[in-house]
C-alpha cells in the first residue's frame, strides 16, 4: 500500500483511549506484516485491546534486531469543533489532518512499510502497541509478559519529532498525595482537622524540595506539578480527607522508590504518599556508534543540524529499553511535536516519506 494511503488508513480506524478499541487496526496492520513474509504474534491487553509483536525472517544473530516501536491508540478528539472529521484523514496543502495523524499513525505506517520493504535482508521487529496514551500500558503489559525477546541492536520510538532524533526522555512518577484530618461543624473549625489545610501545607513543602540537586546533562532537572486537589463534602463541614495528584518528571539516576520515600520524609507525618504510576527515562549515550550514525542519516532530511536533544514526555521506551537490556533507543517520527493532542492534528506528508527513507536507511546500515 502506498504511503499515504496507509497513514490515511490508519486515521479512519477510531483507536481513541479512553476506551481504545485498538483490535480492528492491530489485526489489519498484522495481515499486512504476516502477507509480507513476518512471524505475527497478537497479545490482548483487555477485550478488544491488541497489540502485535511482528519479527522479520531474517534472524537477529548475535548482534540482534532493530525494534521499531509505534502506539496505536490517540487521545479523545476533545470538546473543540473540528474542521474536518477527525477520522476522515482529509488531505489539503500537503498535509493529513485527522486525530493520530501526528501522534501517531503516520510513524507507524512508515515503520511497518519500512520493515516490509527491508525485512527480507534486515533483522527487524515490529512491536505495535495498544495503551500509551494511559502509561504504557499495552508495552508494560508485554514486558511483564516476557513477550519481548532479544537480542536487540537498537530500538527506535515513533513519536512525532518531525524526525529530528531524541536520545532521551523524562520518567514520569505520579503519586497521590492523600491527607487526613478530623470532621466538625464549620461553625466550629477549632473543634476539627482540616485535612485540606493539611494537604496546603505539605504541597507547599514539596514545592520547596531542591529537584535541582538531581540534575541530568541531557535532560535538565525534574519537575513537580500538582494535578489534581480533592476534598471536604459541603462547604459548612470541616474536611477530614483531601486528595492531591501530583505529576513527577524524573531524569535517568533517580530511584522513583527512593524519591518517593525522600518526599514523603520532606512532607511529614500529616499526609501519606502513594505511587500511581511509574515509568521510568532513559539517556542514551551520544558516542554509540548507532546513535552517531543515525545523526548522520537524519542530517539530510531534517531542517537544523540534529544535536543531542530529549524529550520532557514519556513513551513506550519507558517500558522497553529497560526490558531489552538498554540498547542504544532514538525518539524519531514525522508527525509534529506541536500537534500532538491538537484539535486539527496534522502531519506534512514530506515529513512521513522522509520518515520512510530514514527507517530504510537505518535497516540497511545496520
Amino acid at each position: 500500500m502506498d504511503l499515504i494511503e496507509l497513514t490515511r488508513t490508519l486515521i479512519r480506524f477510531e483507536t481513541v483511549n479512553p476506551p481504545g478499541e485498538e483490535e480492528d487496526c492491530a489485526r489489519f496492520l498484522g495481515r499486512m506484516l504476516e502477507a509480507g513474509g513476518f512471524h505475527v504474534s497478537y497479545h490482548a491487553l483487555a477485550p478488544g485491546r491488541i497489540s502485535v509483536v511482528a519479527h522479520s525472517p531474517v534472524p537477529g544473530g548475535d548482534q540482534g534486531a532493530t525494534v521499531f516501536s509505534g502506539h496505536l491508540d490517540t487521545v479523545p478528539f476533545g470538546s473543540a469543533a473540528w474542521r474536518h472529521a477527525p477520522t476522515a484523514a482529509h488531505m489539503a496543502d500537503g498535509k493529513i489532518f485527522g486525530r493520530g495523524a501526528s501522534d501517531m499513525k503516520s510513524g507507524v505506517a512508515a515503520m511497518v512499510l519500512a520493515a516490509l520493504a527491508e525485512g527480507a535482508r534486515a533483522p527487524v521487529t515490529l512491536i505495535l502497541s495498544a495503551g500509551e496514551e494511559t502509561g504504557c500500558e499495552g508495552a508494560r503489559s508485554l514486558a511483564a509478559q516476557g513477550r519481548l525477546q532479544g537480542p536487540v541492536r537498537a530500538l527506535v520510538i515513533g513519536e512525532p519529532t518531525a524526525n529530528q532524533p531524541l536520545i532521551g526522555h523524562k520518567g514520569a512518577l505520579w503519586l497521590e498525595m492523600e491527607a487526613r484530618g478530623r470532621a466538625a461543624h464549620g461553625s466550629q473549625p477549632e473543634l476539627g482537622d482540616n485535612a485540606i489545610c493539611k494537604a496546603i501545607e505539605a504541597v507547599q513543602r514539596l514545592l520547596a524540595f531542591r529537584l535541582e540537586a538531581y540534575s541530568h546533562p541531557l535532560l535538565g532537572s525534574p519537575t513537580i506539578n500538582v494535578g489534581t486537589i480533592q476534598g471536604g463534602n459541603n462547604i459548612n463541614s470541616v474536611p477530614d480527607r483531601a486528595v492531591v495528584g501530583l505529576d513527577i518528571r524524573t531524569v535517568p539516576g533517580i530511584g522513583h522508590e527512593t524519591l518517593r520515600a525522600a518526599l514523603q520524609d520532606h512532607c511529614g507525618d500529616g499526609v501519606r504518599l502513594r505511587i500511581l504510576a511509574d515509568m521510568e527515562g532513559f539517556a542514551s549515550d551520544v558516542e554509540d556508534p548507532w546513535i552517531q550514525n543515525i545523526f548522520r542519516l537524519v542530517r539530510p532530511f531534517v531542517d537544523q543540524t540534529p544535536e543531542p536533544r530529549g524529550a520532557a514526555y514519556f513513551t513506550d521506551a519507558a517500558a522497553l529499553t529497560a526490558a531489552y537490556g538498554n540498547p542504544p533507543t532514538v525518539i524519531l517520527g514525522p508527525g509534529e511535536p506541536s500537534q500532538a493532542h491538537q484539535t486539527d492534528e496534522y502531519v506534512y506528508t514530506r515529513r512521513v516519506r522522509d520518515a520512510l527513507a530514514i527507517y530504510r536507511s537505518m535497516l540497511q546500515s545496520g
